[in-house]
């Protein structure tokens, strides 16, 4: 091991990262940026919601599809909540994509179609927490914040070879990375740390034979790397269970309801059913003979496992409507719309045959 300052630090990565930068749609490389080329704050904050609790592999597609159907944070403001929510099913946590667009229509209403290029303007914003906050100022506007996401809490830990665990030691990594992020390219160095972890301080096999920090590394030298960071055990998930309604009228329209606002998959289309419990229940939006379909929908969530049943039944002549549910015309049905439980659920439908008559 050998010690080197905090601007050697930063130097070492900053070179490393002028050579291996991995390319990104959102992303200016440090050579376009080294010629003044700055980067579009709609980009990188569309960006790091999308990147919130899902991998670059996931978000590329979406966030090519997104900023190409709306270039502008003006475009999205003025966007259907439909169309967004619709574009933005199978990316997951969909109270992300509702603080989109309240964000959007915030920036382009209130502040002009200009973002906040400080810390705490950025704080301000709705859906913006700290650590989008700091990337966003640190890689859009060049402010001097430190990031702290799952691979820069990795890179810490052993670079230090810190051994308390997750998420306790949060702040003693986060004061960690403040003391490494320069005041110079605060934003290349922010992408470069992130960079680092993932592609070489990965979570397994971290290739240290090829990371630039593989002579201060702590954790390195002591033989620890693999074991960090630490993390206090997981609860294990609860599973509950519920039943999807998939019906259709005579000419082949769709029954779909739109979930509440609040709670998960909030303000999306998706079947009827029953509230998500610790048994299976029945509550078909409408008396008819239900047949169930073979098999069950498995989906996981972030606190919990969930297991459902699909039942299907033609529309009786006459079914009233509630104001949350409404009828869609085969002609206008993308299954790729729904969120993705709700996909499942149709992908069970379209695939196996009633096994049992409810009634």
């Amino acid at each position: 091991m050998r010690d080197l300052s905090s601007t050697e630090l930063s130097e070492t990565l900053l070179g490393w990262y002028d050579i291996h930068a991995r390319s990104m749609p959102w992303r200016i490389g440090p050579a376009d940026r080294a010629t003044g080329v700055t980067p579009d704050p709609y980009r990188i904050w569309m960006s790091e919601v999308m990147l919130q609790q899902t991998t670059v592999a996931a978000v590329k597609e979406y966030f090519t599809r997104f900023t190409t159907r709306w270039p502008t944070v003006t475009d999205l403001a003025t966007a259907e909540d439909a169309d967004v929510m619709a574009e933005w099913a199978g990316l997951g946590y969909y109270a992300r994509a509702r603080n989109l667009l309240k964000c959007a229509r915030v920036v382009a209403f209130e502040l002009g179609g200009q973002f906040p290029d400080t810390l705490d303007g950025l704080l301000a914003l709705p859906g913006v927490g700290p650590y989008t906050a700091a990337a966003i100022a640190s890689i859009a506007f060049d402010r001097s914040e430190a990031v702290l996401d799952g691979n820069v809490e990795r890179v810490m830990s052993r670079l230090f070879n810190i051994h308390d665990p997750l998420p306790g030691v949060k702040p003693v990594l986060k004061d960690k990375a403040a003391s490494l992020t320069p005041a110079l390219r605060p934003g290349d160095y922010a992408q470069a740390v992130m960079d680092l972890g993932a592609t070489i301080c990965t979570p397994k096999s971290p290739a240290c034979g090829i990371c630039p920090w593989v002579a201060p590394c702590a954790a390195r030298a002591e033989g620890t790397a693999a074991e960090l960071p630490k993390k206090t055990p997981k609860k294990p998930k609860p599973t509950r269970y519920g039943v999807a309604y998939v019906a259709r009228t005579t000419e082949g329209a769709w029954l779909l309801e739109r979930r509440p606002d609040k709670g998960l998959l909030g303000g999306m289309l998706g079947w009827p059913g029953t509230d998500w419990g610790d048994a299976p229940s029945r509550n078909p939006p409408f008396t008819a003979d239900w047949s169930r379909l073979e098999g069950e929908v498995k989906h996981t969530f972030t606190h919990f496992h969930l297991i459902l049943k699909v039942e299907t039944a033609r529309i009786p002549e006459g079914f009233n409507l509630r104001p949350d549910q409404e009828l869609l015309p085969q002609a206008g049905f993308k299954p790729s719309d729904l969120p993705t439980v709700m996909r499942k659920a149709f992908d069970l439908y379209q695939g196996n045959p009633p096994i049992k008559a409810l009634g």
